[in-house]
C-alpha cells in the first residue's frame, strides 16, 4: 500500500500540528478620531467583567472570531485561545486582577491604523500592563470595528515578574559591598568563588549545555535569585561555536539577536562570526557572574519522588588533569544541549569501504582544507549548514556538488533584514523589549497568515535569486501554505537557507547540484544514486539535520526520564511550542533551546515557572 508522504514544505515535526491560517475581520480604513476614548472605555469594562466572572458581558467585548495569548498570566501554561467561549473559560473569575493601558511611548500608547502589518485591516492598537494574584506582567490589545461598535480582536498577557520577588537589577540591584568592621569578612573575590565553586550549599537548577540557551536561563534564575549551575563537557564556555564550520557567521542580524540584561555592543557587526559569539558567551558569564563548570560529564541521574529532588552524580576534569567526583541534589535540571537531539547520520550500504579523504555530518565539519583545488566534495543536504559547507569547499577550490533530496525554503539575508524583521528589529528600531512583546502579541495562527504575505513580499525581492536556482535544477518551495521560513523553522526545526552568498555560486554554476535522487550507495571513491547515476567524491559531508530533542534525554538521563517527557519543537493545536520553556511532562524536568531571540524571550518564562514552584506558589 502506498504511503502518502507530505511535500517538503509542509512536512512537521512528527505530532506536530500544520496549524490553521488565522482570520482578519473585515473592518474599513476609516480612522477614529478618538482612539485613546476607545481604548480606555474597552478596558474599564474588560477589568470589571473578568473580576466578576460575567460571562455574558465580556462575551459582548469580545469579537465573534478573536484571540488571547497567554503566556503565564492567567494559568501556568502557555496558551492561545480561539473565540469567546475559550476565551472565557481562560479569563473569568481571576482575583486582584487589574489591566491597565501602557502610555509610556507613542508606540505602546492607544493608536489607530493598521492592526495586520499590512494596512488591509484597520483597527486600534496598544500596550497593556497587567497584574495578576502572582505578579505583574505586559501586554498588547487590538481592537476592531463590527458596524458601529468596538470591540477586543486580540489579547496577549505574558508574565514578567512573581510580587516579591523583582529581579536584582536597577533599583534591586546589589550593593557589592558589607560596610563597616567585620572579622573574617570576605572580600568579592573570596565570595565570588566560593559561589562558584558551591562550597557551601547546592544548586537548586542545575543547567546542562552553556550555549545560549543555558546562559539565558542561568542569568534570568540569577536575577530571581535562584541558585543555579550550568555544566558543559567543552574546555571552554563557548566551544560548542568555535568548533563549528571554519566561516560560520550567524544569519539574523544584532537587533534580533540580543541577549537578556547585556546587549550586544553598538559597534557589533550586524551579522556575528561565530568565534566572535563565543567570546561574548564567556564574556557574558564574567560580568553577569554565572556559576559554569565545564569539562564535567554528568555520569548517573536518578528523579526522587519522596523528596523531589535530583541526585546527580558528575564527573569535573581540572586543568591539572584531576578528576573531581560531585554529587549534587538540585530541585530542577534544565537541559540545554540546543533545540536539536542526536545528529541524523543515514546509513547507507558501504559506508565503512569509503576511500577518500573524510565522510562525515556536518557538526563535525570543521572547515575544508586550504589549497585543494581538483579535490572532489560533495555536501549531502541543502539547508543553512549545507550551503555554508558547499561555500566553504569551493572558496578552498573543490569540485563541489550539493545533494538535494527534496525542497528548500530560500530567503536572502537582504530580505530578511530589509522586509522580515524591518520595524521591529532594525537599527534606531524599538527597545528589544518591547520589540519581542509586539512581536509574540501576534496569535500564531494570524502570525502564519501574516507570513503568507511577508514570503510573498520577499519572494518578489529575490525573483532573480529564486529563478535562476528553478533554472539549474534546484527545488525551492514556499514553507508551510506558502507561510515562509519562520513556520517551517517554528513547525519543523529545519528546511530552509538564508541566503548569504551560497544560491549565486549554485545559479552561475561554481556550486553543482544533483537533485531528487537518493542515495543507493557510498562507493569507496564516490556515491552511487537510485537512478544509476554516480559522483566522485573525496570528501563527503552529511549536512542530514538532527534529531528531536528528546533522543539526547535518552542518552543524558536514561529512558525513565525520556519516556515521560514531551517531543520537543513543533506546535501543538493552539500553536503553541510543545514541550519546551514549560513543564515536560517529568516533574523538575526542562528544556531550553532555540535561536538567540527565541532564548531571550522564553527565558524569563522558564525562569519564572521555576522561581514560582520554589516559592510554592505553585507546583510541578
Amino acid at each position: 500500500m502506498a504511503i502518502n508522504v507530505p511535500p517538503s514544505r509542509q512536512r512537521v515535526e512528527p505530532g506536530s500540528f500544520d496549524i490553521p491560517l488565522g482570520e482578519l475581520p473585515e473592518t474599513n480604513k476609516t480612522t477614529p478620531e478618538n482612539p485613546d476614548e476607545i481604548a480606555t472605555e474597552i478596558i474599564r469594562r474588560l477589568n470589571t467583567t473578568l473580576v466578576s466572572g460575567d460571562k455574558e458581558a465580556i462575551a459582548e467585548i469580545l469579537s465573534d472570531n478573536g484571540y488571547w495569548r497567554d503566556h503565564l498570566c492567567f494559568s501556568w501554561d502557555l496558551r492561545t485561545v480561539k473565540d469567546r467561549e475559550d476565551i472565557i473559560a481562560l479569563t473569568a473569575g481571576q482575583e486582584n486582577l487589574k489591566i491597565e493601558i501602557d502610555r509610556g511611548s507613542p508606540l505602546k500608547a492607544p493608536h489607530a491604523g493598521p492592526i495586520d502589518a499590512f494596512g488591509e485591516v484597520h483597527g486600534i492598537e496598544f500596550f497593556i500592563k497587567i497584574t495578576t494574584k502572582n505578579g505583574a506582567g505586559s501586554g498588547v490589545v487590538r481592537l476592531a470595528q463590527y458596524g458601529e461598535e468596538w470591540k477586543i480582536f486580540t489579547v496577549f498577557t505574558s508574565l514578567a515578574s512573581l510580587f516579591g520577588c523583582d529581579e536584582a537589577i536597577r533599583k534591586n540591584r546589589p550593593t557589592g559591598v558589607q560596610h563597616g568592621a567585620q572579622q573574617g569578612r570576605q572580600n568579592w573575590q573570596d565570595r565570588r568563588i566560593a559561589e562558584e565553586g558551591f562550597e557551601e550549599k547546592g544548586p537548586a537548577v542545575l543547567i546542562v549545555g552553556a550555549g545560549q540557551g543555558g546562559l539565558t536561563a542561568a542569568a534570568r534564575l540569577k536575577m530571581l535569585n535562584v541558585d543555579t549551575l550550568i555544566v558543559d563537557n567543552e574546555k571552554r564556555i563557548g566551544d560548542s561555536w568555535r568548533k563549528r564550520y571554519h566561516q560560520l557567521v550567524l544569519h539574523d542580524p544584532v537587533w534580533y539577536d540580543h541577549m537578556p540584561y547585556l546587549p550586544f555592543p553598538e559597534c557589533w557587526p550586524i551579522f556575528t562570526p561565530k568565534d566572535k559569539l563565543a567570546d561574548f558567551f564567556e564574556s557574558y558569564v564574567k560580568l553577569l557572574e554565572l556559576n559554569v563548570w565545564t569539562q564535567t560529564e554528568i555520569m548517573e541521574t536518578k528523579w526522587e519522588e519522596d523528596t523531589k529532588r535530583w541526585k546527580v552524580m558528575l564527573y569535573r576534569s581540572t586543568d591539572d588533569e584531576r578528576v573531581e567526583r560531585h554529587v549534587l541534589y538540585p530541585r530542577h535540571i534544565v537541559q540545554a544541549t540546543g533545540h536539536s537531539g542526536k545528529k541524523k547520520v543515514p546509513i547507507f550500504k558501504g559506508m565503512d569501504g569509503f576511500k577518500g579523504d573524510r565522510i562525515c555530518h556536518s557538526s563535525e565539519f570543521t572547515g575544508a582544507k586550504p589549497d585543494s583545488k581538483g579535490k572532489k566534495a560533495v555536501v549531502v543536504g541543502s539547508c543553512n549548514s549545507g550551503h555554508d559547507i558547499a561555500q566553504d569547499y569551493y572558496e578552498k577550490g573543490y569540485d563541489v556538488t550539493m545533494v538535494q533530496r527534496s525542497s528548500t525554503c530560500v530567503i536572502t539575508s537582504d530580505s530578511i533584514v530589509n522586509i522580515g524583521l524591518k520595524g521591529l528589529y532594525e537599527e534606531g528600531g524599538p527597545p528589544t523589549e518591547d520589540a519581542d512583546l509586539y512581536l509574540y502579541s501576534i496569535p500564531p495562527p494570524l502570525l502564519k497568515a501574516q507570513q503568507i504575505k511577508v514570503t510573498k513580499m520577499m519572494n518578489q525581492n529575490d525573483a532573480k535569486t529564486l529563478e535562476g536556482l528553478e533554472k539549474v535544477g534546484f527545488k525551492v518551495d514556499m514553507g508551510p501554505m506558502d507561510a515562509g521560513l519562520i513556520m517551517k523553522y517554528f513547525q519543523r526545526g529545519g528546511g530552509y537557507y538564508i541566503d548569504v552568498g551560497g544560491s549565486q555560486l549554485i545559479i552561475d554554476g561554481k556550486v553543482k547540484v544533483k537533485q531528487g535522487q537518493e542515495i543507493s550507495e557510498i562507493r569507496p571513491k564516490g556515491i552511487a544514486f537510485a537512478d544509476g547515476s554516480t559522483l566522485d567524491a573525496d570528501e563527503i559531508i552529511l549536512a542530514t539535520g538532527y534529531q528531536n530533542m528528546r533522543s539526547n534525554t535518552r542518552l543524558i538521563f536514561g529512558d525513565e526520564v525520556a519516556d515521560r517527557v514531551g517531543d520537543v519543537w513543533g506546535l501543538n493545536q493552539e500553536g503553541e511550542f510543545r514541550t519546551i520553556w514549560q513543564r515536560s511532562g517529568h516533574p523538575g524536568f526542562w528544556f531550553m533551546g532555540g535561536n538567540l531571540a527565541l532564548c531571550r524571550y522564553y527565558s524569563r518564562i522558564l525562569a519564572l515557572q521555576i522561581k514560582a514552584i520554589e516559592e510554592g506558589i505553585t507546583t510541578y
